[in-house]
């Protein structure tokens, strides 16, 4: 990998490790003592970073990390309802039986210690949350899309976590919405699927937008 590739990837590691926080500043220098990679590498990211919207560079000023605001609440969610959509249709058309059946025992597995309660356990169903929602897109096998979707899940996930992510008692409840859609998909019944994964969707947006709508992120301009 070349180190343009290992500086992004840096990046957007401490994004959703939140040593970068919304909103921030930050000098290239400071990236590159953070990543321990030369600033030529550093330069080379930032127009990749401007383009996806995860970062803006100022002049005397440094680069500034994307604020988290309404409108960025509810354009990364319609996108988000947008693709999962696409990919529940295409699940539906070509998607593989034994590899869902493997995101339901991965599920399954984690409710049964769910009653743990410990870090690591919170950390294991949060990637199996994410995981559930990446495989459903792969099913697209379509790499623009795939790419659009994991941008989009950086923002999607800078939003959700720390403050309302996956808590103990989530975890039953996202996990069942998870199993109604594993069950429509399973029965190939693309209606059902659809119409749970949109409720899905739409209990997280409601979520984020209540959380946006109060001090901790920038005001919507509009």
């Amino acid at each position: 990998m070349i180190q343009r590739d290992q500086a992004y990837d840096a990046f957007t590691r401490y994004l959703l490790e939140r040593k970068l926080m919304p909103g921030q500043f930050v000098s290239q220098r400071e990236l590159a003592e953070m990543t321990a990679l030369p600033l030529g590498a550093i330069r080379e990211m930032i127009p990749r970073l401007e383009a996806e919207g995860l970062l803006k560079a100022f002049a005397q000023r440094g680069l500034q990390i994307v604020h988290i605001d309404l409108r960025m609440v509810r354009e990364a969610f319609q996108l988000r309802e947008i693709i999962e959509t696409a990919a529940i249709q295409a699940f539906v058309r070509n998607g593989s039986a034994a590899a869902l059946e493997a995101q339901r025992r991965a599920h399954e597995v984690l409710l049964r210690a769910v009653e743990q309660s410990s870090p690591e356990l919170l950390s294991e169903a949060q990637a199996v949350d994410w995981s559930f929602h990446d495989f459903l897109v792969d099913a697209m096998d379509n790499d623009l899309v795939k790419n659009v979707h994991r941008v989009n899940s950086i923002r999607i996930r800078m939003i959700l976590q720390d403050r309302i992510g996956l808590s103990p008692d989530r975890i039953p409840y996202v996990f069942d919405q998870h199993h109604r859609i594993i069950n429509a998909l399973e029965a190939r019944d693309a209606a059902a699927a659809t119409q749970a994964m949109l409720a899905h969707l739409a209990s997280s947006r409601q979520r984020a937008l209540n959380w946006a709508g109060g001090v901790s992120v920038v005001d919507d301009p509009e």
